[in-house]
């Protein structure tokens, strides 16, 4: 019968396993103690249970080894705690170790949302109420999953507070004329606040600015008062564009006699084409003249 001589040694300050060939029957381990900040006896231990368990089960371990993520997913991967060297997994098939492995899956597809209505002092000392949406996607799972607790939820809040903080600063004719631009600004400043969560805002729309009931009676009396005065100054200047026009056919008319007699026959056909009760007698222009010759 062949005997196996196997040789312990102990090392520090890292751990690593590791067998020596000294001769046919003759072996040496290496045992080295793990660092502070390197994996444990625990968790090289639960591993090499873990492996053992997956062989021991084989091939019914697979179902619980062989992982399926979709094209717009990606899983992040800790193992005992610790993330996983490689970055995020996916799309497709990757491997997890039951017991000591745990994975998160984030979708990087774009996200939309509604910033609830926030009431806003603008910077003239109006209350407005405005609401808005944001459009974000996720390009770094990684960040995502480790640097922050909830990236959908503080994204949320932050684009809330972003909105109030932005329209703080303009005045009201601001907020209704320059939305593109007030959403450009909120775009760039939540952009930059997010991306150390690995979150991009690639758009953000301002939806609606609700104004208190009085100040739409207030504004819509002042737009009715202007439009008022407009059409009075229309309809002055259209009077004296009339007179003036009267007043150069009356200086026509005046150097030829026939024509006042053309004008007046032309009244008399306009008045009878049309279908209604009135009835006119044709006096004579040359009896009007003479009439006013005489009282000349």
């Amino acid at each position: 019968m062949k005997k196996v001589c196997v040789v312990f040694h102990l090392r520090a300050p890292c751990m690593e396993y590791h067998t020596t060939r000294k001769s046919s029957s003759c072996y040496e381990l290496h045992v080295m103690f793990p660092n502070p900040e390197g994996p444990g006896c625990c968790a090289i231990i639960l591993t090499i249970v873990s492996y053992l368990l997956i062989v021991a089960t084989f091939p019914f371990s697979l179902c619980m080894c062989i992982k399926v993520v979709q094209e717009y997913e990606r899983a992040v991967i800790f193992r005992l705690g610790r993330l996983l060297k490689g970055g995020a997994k996916g799309p497709g098939i990757f491997f997890v170790v039951p017991c000591i492995d745990s994975y998160r899956k984030v979708d990087l597809r774009t996200v939309s949302f509604d910033v609830p209505p926030q009431e806003i002092l603008s910077r003239d000392h109006v209350t407005v109420a405005v609401d808005a949406v944001v459009y974000y996607r996720v390009h770094d799972p990684v960040m995502a999953e480790n640097n922050v607790e909830d990236y959908s939820h503080s994204t949320r809040l932050l684009a809330a507070t972003t909105l109030r903080n932005v329209l703080g600063t303009k005045n009201l004719a601001e907020i209704l004329s320059e939305r593109e631009s007030i959403s450009h600004n909120m775009q760039s400043s939540l952009d930059e606040a997010t991306d150390p969560w690995g979150v991009k805002v690639e758009r953000v729309e301002i939806k609606d600015v609700r104004l208190p009931v009085q100040l739409q009676r207030a504004m819509a009396a002042e737009a009715e008062a202007a439009r008022e005065a407009r059409a009075k100054v229309i309809a002055a200047e259209g009077e004296q564009r009339a007179s003036r026009a009267l007043k150069e056919a009356a200086e026509v008319i005046s150097e030829s006699p026939a024509a006042l007699q053309l004008r007046y026959l032309q009244t008399l056909s306009t008045i009878s084409a049309e279908k209604n009760s009135t009835i006119i007698f044709p006096v004579p222009i040359d009896i009007i003249h003479n009439y006013m010759i005489n009282t000349k």
